[in-house]
């Protein structure tokens, strides 16, 4: 039966109302305070629907869901601003199907919907699952009580389960209409099964981010709380040590550093970020050190250079004994630097082998220069970054030796020395010299840029001098870009004068003796360099010195401080034990086959004796001595100029066809390689063949060509020293060396004849004993050749 009945309307807005539902709500609007005066005044029964819209004020009939809610009156309460606050209990579904408006307000024709009641073993089954997940969701809200609603829930009929659950459910007005509407308490527990699921998977979601939130937010309130508290404690012992500090202190700083303008942006750009960022966090202490990295490198401090020449030779003198052409190349850039403002920088390279004095000579020109002195050992760097550093994306990462040297110099123009710049080496990290060409090009250096940095840097007040003990490791490019001075080894002489005047004071110094517990003669100190020593510096005769001087210090320990020693050469035996060398010396006397040549090293010259001897066979050249590709082939062209001048050396032309030639330059294991031996080679096969000794007192060291000319050669100064140090008297130099004898001592020149030849000639006039035999062709026939017997050996 059809149940039909006429109530005034109230619109809700956002709310819906269930049958068995218990709602409050505030009823201000003056249409529906009329409609509920209306029902007060009648049988407290009211009808009530949902708007479309919360936001329609004056709802019509097309506004408002015609399903809605049968609810009693249970109580009213009348406000101060006239709204009226009511409770209302659901009572039943109905459906609005005709409206009539009445004296400001609307009255609706309803069709009550009757509950079905329907009790089957598959709806207790959605009862049962519907209330498990009920109870889910309510442990997983946070507004519902769950003993309340577990109790409310406890109920047989499934209609008013259904809607007592859809009540409780925080969802949108529309699909708890949609629920209103499902009539079949079957389909609506259903609909609301379904709903249930995808909110207790929303609140467990939910939860878990809040859980995961909320440990956040305690752990950074246990941070802040403590770092407030350690703040406090620090307040209160007087020390400041807060953030706010740091940023002031580090703003202070930046201003003091008078950067270029942009770098003082960038420095002002770093802060800003370092200020919003958490104060103990990893990329804080990133932006921090990057900070006190721009802060500390000099960018406009300079030291008062002293440019004051005749100081500056006067320290150069201390330092060093000797070194004229390196003292004036220096003296001359002081000078300069005087007239020129801004003068370019020089890269200044010593090259030379170890123990010259290449770093101390740095130190010097920083000392008569007033400049701060910095060293970089680039022996053995590999990699690019060490030159120009890493860029801050890398962990650990910090500026180039570069900057980090400038910034341990904390001035714009020190005395920067690259030592061993010859032992760089590369590898898949990159070429750390070619990173050096931007360093040490005075074109470019004035904008150097590091990776960490990531700023330009201003190297060009800086003086550069680098060091090496060969150039032809050296890269071209880099090379190209040096200035370079050749430090040759030091004359027996100097090393004397530098014993006495440096070595000796510092070793006696650095034992603790006295002037007075030790005295060295001039002849100790020469027997340690001509038989302890064999080197072109002077840092093995320290050693040696200083090991005399140990010796000494523990005597005077065991006899007392008034204990003295006479140093003489007898004695140094007894200190050093039995001599590790031989003094190189030229031969004792005149002999057939045996030349004396100069030989360049690393460690200075040495004289080398080549030996050649012929034996009955078939005009094989034999060469032993270790000997390289270069004077192999020196020996073949010396060689084959014999042969083709046999007939005017007085030599039978057809000697190679039954005489076989051996060639020996001895210490057989050390190698040997050049072109400069040419003449010597000549000489000793000529001598051999002619039977004509080689006077013992001359030298010789020259290229040959087949032609029997004399070509220039490299190393004259040490090689002459070596002849000299030998006792050789007369030296044979090619002519166009005659350039490179302004750099030899003049009283090692004084000692010496030097003979300067352009043809072989002119060698086997000066170098052999007698004059060479007639031409084979002025012998008369019949006559054997002329040649100087076993007697030779002693003219």
């Amino acid at each position: 039966m059809e149940v039909y009945e006429t109530l005034p309307i109230v619109p809700l807005r956002d709310v819906v109302v269930f049958p068995h539902m218990m709602m409050p709500f505030v009823i201000g609007r003056p249409a529906s305070i009329r409609a509920l005066e209306h029902a007060l005044a009648k049988d407290k029964r009211i009808f009530l629907a949902a708007q479309h819209d919360a936001a329609t004020d004056d709802p019509q009939p097309s506004d408002i869901y015609t399903m809605g809610s049968v609810a009693n009156i249970v109580q009213s309460l009348k406000l101060p601003d006239g709204n009226i606050k009511v409770l209302v209990e659901g009572v039943e579904r109905a459906r609005a199907v005709e409206w009539k408006e009445d004296k400001g307000f609307y009255r609706v024709v309803v069709k009550v919907i009757p509950r079905p009641r329907e009790v089957a073993a598959e709806v207790e089954a959605t009862m049962s699952r519907v209330v498990s997940l009920f109870e889910q969701y309510v442990k997983l809200s946070n507004n519902l009580h769950y003993d309340a609603m577990v109790a409310a829930v406890r109920v047989d009929d499934p209609s008013k389960l259904a809607d007592t659950i859809a009540a409780h459910m925080s969802v949108g007005v529309e699909e708890k209409q949609n629920l209103l509407e499902i009539v079949s308490p079957v389909e609506r527990l259903g609909r609301i099964a379904q709903v249930l699921e995808i909110e207790v998977d929303k609140a467990q979601v939910d939860r878990r981010i809040q859980s995961r939130v909320k440990k956040q937010m305690e752990k950074a309130q246990k941070e802040y709380y403590l770092n407030e508290k350690m703040k406090a404690i620090q307040k209160e012992l007087g020390r400041k040590d807060e953030k706010g500090n740091e940023i002031d202190e580090l703003k202070k700083k930046i201003e003091q550093a008078r950067m270029p303008k942009e770098v003082e942006e960038k420095a002002v750009q770093e802060l800003k970020r370092l200020e919003a960022m958490p104060p103990m966090s990893a990329e804080a202490t990133v932006s921090r050190n990057y900070l006190d990295w721009l802060i500390a490198v000099p960018w406009y401090k300079k030291t008062r250079e002293s440019r004051d020449l005749k100081r500056a030779e006067q320290i150069l003198n201390e330092d060093h004994y000797g070194l004229e052409k390196i003292k004036d190349r220096i003296l001359e850039f002081l000078a300069v630097r005087t007239l020129v403002k801004k003068p370019k920088s020089t890269i200044l390279t010593f090259v030379g082998p170890p123990g010259v004095g290449k770093t101390s000579l740095a130190k010097s020109i920083a000392r008569a220069t007033n400049r701060k002195f910095v060293r970089l050992s680039l022996g053995g760097v590999r990699d690019e970054a060490e030159i120009r550093g890493h860029r801050r994306t890398y962990i650990g990462a910090f500026p180039g030796q570069i900057i980090q040297m400038m910034k341990k110099a904390s001035t714009q123009n020190p005395v920067f020395l690259l030592d061993e710049v010859d032992k760089m080496s590369m590898d898949f990290r990159g070429d750390p010299s070619a990173a050096l060409l931007e360093v040490l090009d005075p074109e470019q250096n004035g904008t150097f840029l590091d990776h960490y940095l990531d700023v330009e840097f201003d190297l060009s007040h800086v003086m550069f001098i680098c060091t090496a003990n060969v150039l032809h490791t050296i890269p071209q490019a880099l090379r190209d870009r040096m200035e370079v001075l050749q430090l040759a080894g030091y004359t027996e002489l100097e090393k004397v004068e530098i014993a006495k005047s440096f070595l000796v004071p510092k070793a006696v110094e650095g034992t603790g003796l006295t002037k007075d517990n030790i005295l060295f003669e001039d002849d100790a100190i020469r027997t340690v360099i001509q038989r302890y020593t064999r080197e072109a510096g002077v840092r093995n005769l320290e050693r040696e010195l200083s090991s005399i001087c140990r010796k000494v210090a523990r005597k005077v320990v065991v006899e007392g401080k008034g204990f003295k020693e006479e140093v003489t050469a007898e004695k140094v035996t007894d200190y050093l034990g039995v001599p590790r060398y031989r003094p190189s010396m030229a031969e004792e006397q005149n002999e057939i086959g045996i030349a004396t040549g100069l030989a360049w090293t690393e460690v200075g010259g040495e004289i080398l004796v080549t030996e050649a001897t012929l034996m009955p066979g078939k005009g094989t050249l034999t060469l032993t001595g270790k000997l390289g590709d270069v004077m192999q082939e020196s020996a073949q062209a010396a060689m084959s100029y014999v042969r083709s001048r046999a007939g005017e050396f007085g030599i039978p032309t057809d000697f190679n066809k039954k005489t076989d030639v051996h060639v020996h330059v001895p210490e057989g294991a050390i190698p040997k390689d050049g072109p400069s031996a040419g003449i010597t080679l000549a000489t000793a096969l000529v001598s051999a063949l002619t039977r004509i000794a080689v006077r013992k007192d001359v030298a010789m060291t020259g290229e040959i060509t087949l032609r029997g000319k004399v070509l220039p050669i490299g190393g004259v100064k040490e090689k002459v020293l070596a002849a000299h140090r030998a006792g050789v008297k007369n030296i044979v130099l090619p002519k166009d060396n005659e350039k490179d004898l302004a750099d030899i001592p003049k009283p090692v020149l004084d000692a010496l004849d030097v003979h300067m030849v352009e043809s072989m000639d002119e060698v086997l006039k000066l170098a052999l004993t007698a004059p060479l035999p007639a031409p084979l062709a002025a012998v008369a026939e019949g006559e054997e050749p002329a040649a100087v017997g076993d007697d030779a050996v002693t003219h």
